[in-house]
């Protein structure tokens, strides 16, 4: 496969420096950078992004995850390797990344569960990086990128 063209984030600095400004909000509200990797991670594996479902996991171990979890985070709710707040952010992960598959895209059971793991705040930051995750996996599959030439 070839790319399409470069990155649009690249294409556009604007794009990049908001997409980037965008990305620091999570982190900077408290969430953990391990916890925005999985949901990076989860989003992209749904999504069929090959560069973010390649890049993801080298960020994550370099902040420390363990193999075990990155290689069981397609089955999380089978997995005993995920904590409960964990998994509250990996079901709203999903139910975000996949609106348009039931008519009632984020039920209250997933966002209630969302809500009893973290405050407005820390919830607010958790919709923001799912978001921004679905942006970069669509600016990547729309352009066609190729797995393994970002190398975080």
């Amino acid at each position: 496969m070839q790319e399409r063209m470069g990155n649009p984030a690249l294409v556009l600095p604007a794009a990049m420096q908001a997409l980037n400004a965008l990305s620091k909000v999570p982190v900077e509200t408290g969430l953990s950078p391990k916890l925005l990797e999985l949901v990076n991670l989860r989003a992209s594996q749904i999504n069929g992004c090959s560069v973010c479902v390649d890049g993801h996991p080298r960020i994550a171990k370099k902040l420390g995850e363990t193999d075990e979890r990155l290689f069981a985070i397609g089955a999380w709710r089978d997995s005993p390797y995920f904590s409960d707040a964990e998994r509250a952010a990996l079901a709203l992960t999903e139910a975000v990344t996949r609106v348009s598959d039931r008519a009632d895209p984020v039920p209250d059971d997933v966002w209630d569960e969302a809500t009893r793991h973290y405050d407005g705040r820390s919830l607010a930051a958790l919709v923001i990086a799912i978001a921004n995750i679905n942006v970069w996996n669509r600016l990547n599959i729309a352009t066609r990128q190729i797995a393994g030439a970002w190398k975080p």
